[in-house]
């Protein structure tokens, strides 16, 4: 049994340097679909032909092409972190929130792979 639930949905999350020019890129050349900019947090989201899987466009001035982080989905990301935590799972930092939008802890497997969790707080 697994120590975390997880929705069904992942969120891959990649840098770029211009997230408006990058979501116009994936919807004129692969066809996915914009959710949102959310110009406050420096991210965008596009739509997979996936059910349930998002490309997540975070901005930075130097990208590192490659470092891509599965983010999943979770219902309570306290409760989630604590439960990884117990069974030895090592955390970077606090949880992060941008109020009103998402709560974000990153984590690692066995090898210093980064993972993420997140829960929605859009509502």
């Amino acid at each position: 049994m697994p120590i975390v639930s997880l929705e069904n949905t992942i969120t891959i999350a990649i840098s770029v340097r211009d997230r408006h020019l990058s979501a116009k890129w994936y919807a004129e050349k692969l066809g996915f679909e914009l959710l949102y900019h959310a110009d406050e947090a420096g991210w965008s989201e596009v739509k997979t032909m996936t059910d349930g899987v998002t490309i997540g466009l975070g901005e930075q001035t130097e990208p590192v092409p490659g470092n891509a982080v599965p983010v999943f989905g979770v219902a309570d990301i306290a409760s989630a972190r604590k439960a990884l935590e117990a069974a030895g799972v090592r955390f970077d930092g606090e949880t992060d929130t941008v109020e009103g939008m998402v709560s974000t802890a990153t984590f690692y497997d066995p090898d210093g792979n980064a993972l993420m969790l997140a829960e929605d707080l859009t509502g």
